[in-house]
């Protein structure tokens, strides 16, 4: 595995990075497509002499009902790839899951390109700046559906006896005596200092 290894170092160099050129007008966000992935990471593969098969599974087939009530089909694909040396004829094999809903026919091939573009992503290690834990809108969503606990608030004491006193009075005290205090000690504070 040492030559196919030295050349797929080769092609993760060449593949590092691919600019988000695809943009979702529906949701509006910008995305690494499955064509620039795979167009930069075939170039760099045909450069270093690493054959590739690929070989697609549907894993699951199910129908699903939309928000508006329409039936859509929703497929999940596994896609295999073997990835051959040239050279020396070693072999390595990786894959990727993919997912693609769709009204007609084209759920199965909606799955197959994104388990094609995410098996090539999470084999050769290729950075899109898209991070589906980095949404912040699902954050949103989720700290605005979920009611924060309310903290009690700490019970206002007067500092040199410990009375209660009223968030009014511990503002006025703190404000003039630079610490809270009740009626009686802000009266002892002031004769002491008269």
């Amino acid at each position: 595995m040492k030559a196919i290894a030295k050349k797929l170092v080769q092609v993760m160099n060449d593949c590092a990075y691919v600019q988000k050129s695809g943009t979702n007008d529906f949701h509006r966000y910008k995305y690494a497509t499955a064509a620039d992935v795979l167009e930069k990471v075939n170039a760099s593969l045909v450069k270093h002499g690493v054959a590739v098969t690929a070989q697609a599974e549907l894993i699951d087939l199910r129908e699903v009902t939309t928000a508006k009530g329409n039936v859509e089909r929703l497929a999940t694909v596994r896609t295999t790839l073997t990835l051959i040396d040239a050279d020396s004829g070693e072999s390595m094999v990786c894959s990727g899951l993919g997912s693609g809903q769709d009204p007609g026919d084209k759920a199965s091939m909606k799955a197959c390109t994104a388990s094609l573009k995410y098996a090539w992503l999470m084999t050769l290690a290729i950075a899109t700046g898209d991070d589906p834990e980095a949404d912040s809108s699902v954050d949103q969503r989720m700290a605005s559906d979920t009611p924060k606990p309310k903290l009690p608030e700490p019970p206002m004491a007067c500092s040199e006896c410990g009375a209660s006193i009223t968030a009014g009075v511990q503002k006025v005290s703190t404000m003039r005596f630079k610490r809270p205090l009740c009626m009686g000690c802000q009266d002892k504070v002031t004769r002491k200092t008269a």
